[in-house]
């Protein structure tokens, strides 16, 4: 078993879930919305200065579907590589 864990900036949300829907995965999941920090693109802090936020999304599936998810998020990263979107997997029992 996988925890898959995506953080995007909630401007791609939609696009994510749309995605996921299209291809049949990421049916059950955990969200946690107004997620704010610093990575790789612009902070997202939710305030005046910095006013976007991230969306973390944690699924715990299959391998096949990790696989499937991850594809899926290199599709939406290629739409918008400057928003800010991450996956990352591991395992779990």
């Amino acid at each position: 078993m996988k925890r898959v864990e995506i953080i995007a900036n909630q401007s791609i949300e939609a696009d994510l879930f749309e995605i996921f829907i299209k291809k049949g995965i990421g049916r059950h999941y955990t969200k946690i919305p107004n997620a704010m920090g610093v990575g790789n693109s612009d902070p997202k802090m939710g305030d005046h200065i910095w006013p976007e936020e991230n969306v973390m999304i944690i699924i715990y599936c299959e391998e096949k579907e990790a696989v499937k998810l991850k594809d899926a998020v290199k599709e939406v990263n290629e739409l918008f590589p400057r928003e800010g979107l991450k996956v990352f997997t591991s395992q779990c029992e």
